[in-house]
């Protein structure tokens, strides 16, 4: 356990005034949030509440670094050769709330797993990884304030026969067969979706902030607030995916965060807005001398781009979206231009921030986050100079060094001596192998098309 890594337990007492206040909640959900951002845990009976508050609740520490599909791959050993010990996940305080959306009235609470004789967290748990990112941002003067914005599909839970999935439409509409970027007709026809998930967000204390229509069809975004905890904020994005797949399915549709669920259609992005803050909570990038700060950000965002791409795009289906409109393949940066890698949005003063587009809709918020971080301390640490803006041309290609596929982004990912300076060296390699032996898994079998071409 890196020292510096507080475990924020919640006391009993925070459970008994929750549960005095919600006398009918009959379930709890406790969950630790995994290396992909998905969720994982135990839905315990209500009356197990004191219980878990004053003892927590095992399940196998490897959770945390299972597969997309949640299965175990055994990297370094860890869940394979040592036995698969438990962990015991204690609730972190001020995140327990209700489940809006579920048939039966549910409580959720997001949990630290910790080890179960020591008490320590776990060196491999994304959210330790983040936190020690954070924390040496902040030891060096620099203060982030962070905000995540997320792509995703309406589908039909309906699948085609090999599989396939479908746009998907409330009951009553008829699913679109047009693309609607930033429609409001298309915002009107997703409403009781759309509203539902603001009152669930409003219930559960997530920042939302707005809904799009992307440029996919049915195709949509939800925005997140900007706050001055980056940790709350990957916590918030890996919140609202929860809410949105779980409004959806209370809906009869479901919601994909899948970095490219139609070949003929936009990919789901994961873009991140980063301003760095004085210690009165003033914008620096906004203040005099801010835009030399900002272009170094810029310049350590640029230099660790490809040895985090593995992180941005963390499977197979992920590097497919690198082949669509306003998917940045090369390290550019431009003032309002959102075919770049880095844009810096028509805003000033408070608002002057750095939005970070590499990310897609499927990679893990905290690691995301982490490595943006990581980049933006190292730019300003070493005084890095970036290139110069685009000016306003469209991005196009790719750049010789752009990791050309999953295997690729993996090895330069694990080899890296750079990023291996702000997260550990030995999760990079963790991370490497659990990654290559989903891949594996995954091209094991054979693809339908691979009848057209080579039968």
């Amino acid at each position: 356990m890196h020292e510096h890594t507080k475990i924020p337990v919640a006391p009993v007492t925070e459970w008994r005034a929750f549960r005095a206040a919600n006398p009918d909640i009959e379930a709890i959900d406790a969950f630790t949030i995994d290396v992909n951002g998905n969720t994982a845990g135990k839905r315990l009976p209500a009356s197990d509440g004191d219980k878990l508050y004053e003892d927590g609740v095992q399940y196998s520490a490897c959770a945390l670094i299972a597969d997309s599909r949640g299965l175990g791959q055994g990297p370094l050993g860890i869940g394979k050769i040592d036995g698969d010990p438990d962990g015991t996940a204690l609730p972190i305080a001020g995140t327990l709330t209700r489940v809006p959306w579920a048939v039966t009235p549910t409580a959720q609470v997001v949990c630290q797993m910790v080890d179960v004789h020591a008490g320590k967290s776990l060196w491999f748990d994304s959210r330790v990884i983040l936190g020690d990112v954070v924390a040496a941002c902040r030891d060096a003067g620099l203060h982030p304030v962070v905000a995540c914005e997320l792509e995703f599909y309406l589908i039909d839970p309906k699948r085609g026969p090999d599989g396939q999935i479908y746009v998907g439409a409330l009951p009553g509409r008829t699913p679109s067969r047009r693309a609607a970027n930033l429609s409001l007709e298309a915002v009107e026809d997703a409403s009781v979706f759309l509203s539902r998930v603001t009152e669930a967000a409003r219930i559960q204390g997530l920042p939302v902030c707005g809904a799009v229509a992307e440029y996919g069809i049915g195709q949509y975004e939800v925005n997140l607030r900007h706050v001055a905890d980056p940790l709350a904020a990957a916590d918030h994005a890996v919140l609202l995916k929860r809410l949105v797949k779980g409004v959806a399915r209370s809906l009869g549709l479901e919601a994909t965060f899948m970095a490219k669920p139609f070949a003929d259609q936009p990919g789901n992005g994961l873009h991140v807005h980063v301003s760095l803050v004085d210690e009165k909570g003033k914008n620096r990038f906004g203040a005099a001398g801010g835009e030399v700060l900002l272009r170094r950000a810029i310049g350590g965002a640029q230099a660790l781009m490809y040895d985090s791409l593995a992180l941005f795009a963390p499977n197979f289906n992920s590097q497919r979206r690198y082949l669509g409109l306003f998917v940045p393949t090369t390290r550019d940066w431009d003032h309002n231009n959102r075919s770049v890698a880095f844009r810096v949005p028509a805003a000033h003063g408070q608002a002057r921030r750095l939005e970070h587009r590499v990310a897609g809709a499927d990679a893990s918020p905290h690691l995301t986050v982490a490595a943006i971080l990581a980049s933006i301390l190292h730019g300003v640490r070493n005084e890095l100079e970036p290139t110069e803006p685009l000016g306003g041309k469209a991005s196009t290609g790719s750049d010789d060094d752009f990791p050309s596929d999953l295997i690729v982004a993996l090895a330069r990912l694990e080899q890296s001596a750079l990023l291996g300076q702000y997260l550990p060296p030995e999760f990079l390699k963790l991370y490497a192998q659990l990654k290559r032996g989903e891949y594996g898994e995954l091209i094991e079998g054979i693809f339908n098309r691979e009848y057209d071409f080579y039968a």
